[in-house]
């Protein structure tokens, strides 16, 4: 069973995966703009944005993560975020093997696992640099539909700029991660029952087959295939599919 819930630490969550809920074939895991530190078959691993579907690792493990809003995890690992775009990577690789046994153990010998995992996210945060606030309002206004170019205005950035600090906090340009994050309003509405051409226009999409095209491209599927999947899907995190 995947269950989440809000984690103390702003704007992230908590999420849990149990082996005995994850029937059926496999679904892709869609880009959404956030990363994720997760502990996957006693594995401590950062997912990295995704840039286009990753297909979930259906084996009968259990995982756990935390999963942090687009920009605010790199400063916590310590690594720009275009570094891990599209890869799931071994802790020990960021932080250091003796770091990451560490951690591994104090994680997994703990009574609350996804409360210590939860623990170290907080702690880790604690000591790095504060996430880029004004690339938090970029996100903000993306978000609610806005343009690149009136995001970039509110900020105070020109266009380079934006794009530079961009790839180092959300691992791509503010371009792609205006259509992630449309795209995933728009299949929240789908999700929600509401009929494909009115989800694409309340999402900010020019039509229906401009979403399908986005749907393509970023998701690999088609709306169809998608709804369907989604009556019986069982949600996935977005670092659930675990390929390193």
């Amino acid at each position: 069973m995947y269950v989440e819930r809000p984690s103390s630490l702003e704007g992230a969550v908590v999420w849990t995966r149990t082996p005995a809920d994850r029937p059926g074939p496999a679904h892709p895991v869609l880009p959404d703009g956030c990363m994720d530190l997760m502990v996957v078959d006693g594995r401590l691993l950062v997912a990295g944005p995704d840039s286009r579907a990753q297909i979930a690792d259906t084996r009968p493990i259990t995982a756990m993560g935390v999963r942090f809003a687009p920009g605010t995890a790199p400063a916590l690992l310590g690594v720009p975020a275009h570094e891990l775009r599209d890869r799931r990577v071994d802790i020990a690789d960021l932080w250091g093997a003796a770091e990451a046994r560490r951690l591994t153990e104090r994680i997994l010998t703990a009574a609350d696992t996804v409360g210590e995992l939860e623990t170290v996210a907080i702690a880790r945060a604690a000591d790095a640099e504060r996430p880029d606030p004004l690339l938090g309002e970029v996100v903000r206004r993306l978000d609610e539909g806005g343009t690149v170019a009136g995001a970039a205005s509110a900020a105070g950035l020109g266009a380079r700029q934006l794009h530079r600090r961009s790839l180092a906090a959300f691992g791509y340009g503010p371009k792609t991660l205006a259509r992630v994050l449309r795209l995933q309003r728009a299949l929240t509405l789908v999700r929600a029952g509401v009929p494909y051409a009115d989800a694409a226009l309340t999402a900010g999409c020019a039509d229906q087959a401009h979403l399908a095209r986005e749907m393509r491209d970023l998701g690999g599927t088609t709306l169809s295939a998608y709804a369907a999947s989604a009556k019986n899907e069982i949600p996935q995190p977005s670092g659930s599919s675990t390929t390193a």
